[in-house]
């Protein structure tokens, strides 16, 4: 099987690739990047003149709900909003139930995935048993399985001699921790950020110096032991300070931001009337915040986009505000999102978005992702830039319907997503 992707603009940060190409697949596989090409026997030819031809996206931080939340999403669903949001692979979170802490849920997963998903799946191994952070997990076994890293994800290891030994047993086997900073003492069941917003709607509020402390904890414990640690979700500008610092000093860390966090403020609480789907933790955050962020996209500090794509059931949103559930359906408004908020406004180049989308998060996970250059799996992801949408959470492939998003003119969006050589997503 071959597909010619002709004419488009090729954006391959790791190979500092950005002009107008041609490329073939063959197979599975890319056979020719090129100016021109020209080959008999080609099957199917997509015409990407004005559109952006990148490696597939890669998205280190999303929730399938697969075992155990069906109801929410599953791998065939999740995958299936993963490919029409242009990302090829995912790596998937632990809270499960069963909780993936050990080698057969890992295993499950994978299996799973392959009979169903659309994407790449990555399973990312508990911390701790059960998710109580209490008692170390198999690591080494979960790795075994195809665990490509750790993370007790939406629940902190609070006991900081627990998260030592995790980083030192994940540092020996060569696999990253993805942290969930929150110290529980200061956020204390908080609805919404702390501040005039959360003051004036009368709901309990979270400092941001709840994330900090444990932002700040983490790094140093990554200096201790030389493990490397992923900062998930940075939100705060304190958050995105203690990071660049920890960077200056060598320390193993990288971080990630989420589209909602650079995108809108705890302000959007007030405008859509207590909407739970504005809800996520950590929560959306000042304007102070959001400028940090985008800073730290800019220069650097923050060195991957992250959906922590969050899908509920409507049960679990349609209830006061205050225990109205956590998280936002967010992997096919994240692409529009970045073009429209970082890209448009100049905080980010294309390539440096992409980069940013791509070898910077399989860097981080270790996978032979990320490149368009030829002999490499052909996930590829085609971009229409100029495309204007209106967000339609109704009409989301994934399950989860809560999106704060709902009505946002967005601009570009995926126009097709290949897997392994073949079109999973087209629009």
């Amino acid at each position: 099987m071959k597909t010619l992707i002709a004419g488009g603009r090729v954006v391959d940060p790791a190979n500092g690739i950005d002009r107008v190409m041609d490329l073939l697949i063959e197979d599975d596989r890319i056979a020719a990047l090129a100016e021109k090409i020209e080959c008999s026997g080609i099957d199917r030819t997509i015409d990407a003149r004005k559109m952006l031809v990148c490696p597939g996206f890669v998205d280190m931080h999303v929730h399938l709900r697969d075992p155990g939340f069906e109801y929410k999403e599953d791998i065939a669903s999740g995958t299936a909003a993963a490919v029409a949001g242009g990302f090829t692979t995912v790596a998937c979170m632990p809270n499960t139930k069963p909780v993936a802490d050990n080698a057969t849920v890992v295993e499950y997963i994978i299996a799973k995935s392959r009979r169903e998903g659309k994407a790449n799946v990555l399973p990312v191994g508990a911390i701790t048993k059960g998710l109580k952070g209490e008692e170390i997990s198999e690591m080494g076994d979960m790795k075994s399985a195809g665990a490509v890293a750790f993370s007790d994800d939406g629940r902190p290891v609070m006991n900081a001699e627990v998260m030592r030994l995790a980083m030192q047993y994940a540092s020996m086997l060569g696999l990253p921790i993805l942290d969930h900073c929150e110290d529980l003492n200061l956020s204390q069941e908080g609805a919404m950020n702390l501040g005039a917003t959360s003051t004036v709607l009368g709901l309990k509020g979270i400092p941001g110096a709840a994330e900090e402390v444990q932002v700040a904890r983490d790094v140093l414990l990554a200096k201790l032991t030389g493990a490397r640690v992923h900062i998930c979700h940075a939100s705060t500008r304190g958050s995105v300070d203690i990071i660049r610092w920890a960077k200056s000093l060598g320390v193993r860390v990288t971080a990630e931001a989420c589209p909602h966090h650079f995108s809108v403020t705890d302000e959007l609480v007030r405008e859509l009337q207590y909407d739970t789907s504005t809800k996520v933790s950590p929560p959306l955050r000042s304007a102070d915040d959001v400028k940090a962020v985008k800073a730290g996209l800019k220069d650097g500090t923050l060195d991957t986009i992250a959906t922590d794509h969050a899908p509920h059931h409507k049960d679990d949103k349609d209830v006061e505000y205050t225990y109205a559930a956590n998280g936002i359906s967010g992997i096919e408004t994240a692409v529009s999102l970045v073009w429209t908020k970082l890209v448009s406004d100049g905080t980010l180049s294309v390539s440096e978005a992409v980069r940013k989308l791509t070898s910077a998060p399989a860097g981080i996970l270790g996978i032979d992702r990320g490149t368009l250059s030829p002999g490499k799996v052909a996930d590829i992801t085609i971009v229409d830039p100029e495309a204007d949408i209106i967000v339609k959470p109704e009409s989301f492939v994934s399950k989860g319907k809560n999106s704060p998003f709902g009505g946002f003119a967005l601009r570009a969006r995926p126009f097709v997503t290949i897997v392994s050589g073949k079109i999973q997503y087209e629009a």
